[in-house]
């Protein structure tokens, strides 16, 4: 039973984390050039818009003699363009006119939500215009069949083995190769940067509008691997939390990854609750062992990693360990009480999960040095 639950909520927390991702990856892009992007939230609606509008008008226009993935994959390069489209108009406000950044992400935020809500109202409701599905699921041969990691890593729709590609590829580039080493200089040092020949505005011109088009993904994902239609309003502030994550992650891909991936985790659990088919209290004591569990050996391996000796933190850790496996253990031999926690809480967990991270963590966070400062070549 437990090992099916955390199968099951690990498989659905990849799944919610993708959005947030892509959004992170986004805001890496941005901020690492010395952009911040607070209109991450809006590419990602206006491209889960134009994702719909652009698979469900070329299966009709076509009469639907092309093949589904292909209306998928038209959608799916409507959502990354509009979400380049959005991204060039806030580096042209942002960088070429000096806008306070922002105030031209909270703009973007703005525009996208009127445009895709009056759209929607004038066309896509009246014209009860339908999706074309979503991706398949695609099980990698051998990987998948491998117990527990196999089903929770390896039986995805496309775009979730895209996540983990580009997720791997973006932190090579940004910290081993010479673009990322001109990005990171660009966001810390743009003076410097400057002086020895590197266009400080062309850099950011060409992140920021990259980063569009992973926000573009994030958009789209949400539209092609899982309800398959635009529904107003549907990123529901993921665009924020994907920020969140790339603060919580301290600007790196791999830990945008981890952090997005906690935040899915949070919604997944939430989701599955209101099922209702599951004891509530039980599950978050099984969710609570497996926290500690997972944090005990986090943080091993890191001690291993820096070859720190020191034995009151290793034991430290290994009571982490040691309490999250008995805990995990121990509450199949307990009877909890049903008690069902409302609906509308349960909703509420990422939000909450996000309020926290930020509060507790941005203080003692310290991103890029010159993200959010307009560059004025002299």
């Amino acid at each position: 039973m437990e090992i099916n639950l955390i199968i099951g909520l690990s498989t659905l927390a990849i799944i919610k984390a993708a959005p947030l991702v892509f959004g992170a990856l986004c805001g890496l892009l941005g901020e690492r050039s010395g952009v911040i992007n607070i209109g991450i939230e809006g590419m990602m609606l206006i491209s889960a818009f134009t994702t719909f509008l652009g698979s469900a008008l070329f299966n009709q226009w076509t009469g639907g003699i092309f093949p589904t993935n292909l209306s998928l994959l038209v959608g799916l390069f409507c959502g990354i363009a509009s979400g380049a489209l959005i991204a060039a108009l806030h580096a042209v406000l942002s960088i070429h006119y000096k806008i306070d950044q922002v105030i031209s992400g909270t703009v973007i935020n703005l525009l996208a939500v009127g445009i895709t809500n009056y759209v929607a109202n004038v066309y896509i409701d009246p014209t009860h215009l339908s999706g074309v599905g979503v991706f398949p699921t695609i099980p990698i041969p051998i990987l998948s069949d491998i117990p527990i990691i196999g089903p929770i890593l390896f039986s995805h729709q496309p775009m979730i083995y895209l996540m983990f590609i580009l997720v791997i590829f973006m932190q090579y580039l940004v910290f081993n190769t010479p673009m990322g080493l001109r990005m990171r200089s660009v966001g810390e040092h743009p003076r410097s940067a400057d002086t020895v020949g590197i266009d400080v505005n062309r850099t950011r011109y060409i992140n920021v509008i990259l980063g569009g088009i992973f926000a573009g993904l994030g958009g789209a994902i949400m539209v092609l691997e899982s309800v398959g239609r635009f529904q107003k309003l549907m990123t529901s502030g993921r665009g924020f939390i994907a920020l969140a994550a790339l603060i919580f992650g301290r600007w790196t891909s791999n830990g945008a990854l981890g952090s997005a991936l906690l935040f899915g985790f949070s919604e997944a659990l939430g989701v599955r609750l209101q099922f209702g088919d599951l004891n509530h209290i039980k599950v978050i004591v099984i969710v609570s062992g497996l926290a500690l569990l997972g944090l005990g050996l986090f943080l091993l391996i890191k001690k291993i990693k820096e070859k720190e000796i020191n034995i009151k933190k290793y034991i430290t850790i290994l009571i982490l360990i040691v309490l999250g496996f008995t805990i995990m253990v121990g509450s199949n031999y307990i009877k909890f009480p049903s008690i069902s926690i409302p609906i509308e809480f349960l909703g509420l967990l990422p939000y909450i999960l996000t309020i926290f991270v930020l509060t507790g963590f941005v203080r003692r966070a310290k991103g890029p040095a010159a993200a959010g400062i307009p560059y004025e070549k002299q």
